[in-house]
């Protein structure tokens, strides 16, 4: 084994991405929470390093309260109800809160990637990938912030929904990646084995619960959830009637009644894509298999409870985060298919022998 091999520390940047992978879960569910509240555009500057600290005088709150009443949401909805400055603060809290997870996140991702990287403990093809994924945080940052502005400009009194999308969709993509690294690195430490592949299977599985996670994310953001509040019909119907004036492109983007129709109906074909998936991993993995059932069965129950309740805080800041379990789960199934995939392609005759420790 070469000095530079027996230098690297696997298992500790797996741990270490482990940890990083359930901050963004907490991020997910507490950008939850921030929706829900309506706190998004409670703070309308961004500012990466002062931000961090909050008002810490009076007159710094009315400051950043007078900044508030400036936005449309402000003149056309929390104003006239009555918002003041105790119920700011309130809203206030969620966002800065949202971003200072962000913030420490971004510091638990490049700090130890720093120190990793001067004591060479990074594994040879790996040094990159995690810069790639600190790169995506940062512009998950970048993203949170031009979702807000959508928010700010004219009389808006929301954020954009394709914003709130990608800004949602980013985070849990980073999240997958981080899991799929570090289970690579596990990997690694116990078999000195290449990386796992993508497969075809995993391929369709991850884009039928990309097109339900979008459409969960445009939920989100048209408050389409409050659309009805029965299951399984909608407005005493299996469709609701909606906006076609347009097109049917235009509503199945922008009308709430299609665009909540849709997501929970899509849902199924989620379902039957996963079970696919759980049952090619259960073999392989019983623990992974069984994490992708447990996490879209309480999904599925989730989001009706979310409709029952009329969008209760609690159940749908539930739903939100067991949908980013949702995904670190099928990042575990896809990572197994994938390893199999690459033992699978090692015992064709001909083909490639996976490196040993004395190759690398």
């Amino acid at each position: 084994m070469t000095k530079s091999s027996a230098s690297t520390r696997p298992i500790a940047l797996a741990n270490w991405l482990f940890v990083v992978a359930a901050m963004v879960v907490v991020m997910v569910a507490v950008g939850g929470i921030t929706r829900l509240t309506e706190s998004g555009l409670s703070i309308t500057q961004w500012k990466p390093i002062t931000g961090a600290i909050p008002p810490l005088s009076d007159r710094a709150w009315q400051v950043e309260f007078d900044l508030y009443k400036q936005t449309g949401e402000y003149r056309n909805v929390t104003g006239p109800a009555g918002m003041d400055l105790e119920a700011f603060k309130f809203i206030f809290f969620w966002e800065w809160f949202h971003r200072l997870l962000g913030r420490l996140i971004g510091l638990a991702f490049a700090l130890p990637l720093a120190w990793f990287w001067v004591r060479n403990a990074i594994p040879q093809g790996y040094r990159w990938r995690l810069v790639a994924l600190l790169a995506l945080g940062g512009l998950q940052g970048v993203f949170g912030w031009f979702m807000v502005r959508s928010g700010l400009a004219g009389t808006m009194t929301d954020v954009s929904h394709f914003w709130l999308s990608i800004h949602l969709l980013t985070a849990l993509f980073t999240l997958g990646g981080l899991i799929w690294t570090a289970l690579d690195l596990r990997t690694l430490a116990a078999a000195r084995a290449r990386p796992a592949s993508w497969t075809m299977a995993a391929g369709w599985v991850t884009a039928i619960l990309f097109l339900q996670l979008l459409l969960g994310a445009w939920v989100a953001g048209l408050n389409a959830g409050l659309a009805s509040d029965t299951w399984p019909l909608m407005q005493g119907r299996f469709m609701p009637e909606f906006d076609n004036s347009r097109g049917l492109f235009w509503a199945a983007t922008h009308d709430p009644y299609l665009i909540h129709f849709l997501h929970r109906w899509w849902a199924w074909a989620a379902v039957v894509a996963l079970i696919v998936m759980a049952r090619r991993v259960k073999p392989k993995q019983r623990v992974a298999s069984l994490a992708i059932h447990s996490a879209f069965g309480t999904q599925i129950l989730l989001g009706i409870a979310t409709v029952w309740t009329g969008v209760a805080l609690w159940v749908a800041v539930a739903h939100q985060l067991v949908g980013a379990l949702l995904v670190a789960a099928v990042a575990w199934g896809a990572h197994v298919l994938g390893r199999q995939s690459r033992a699978d392609a090692a015992t064709i005759p001909g083909s490639q022998r996976a490196p040993t420790a004395k190759t690398r």
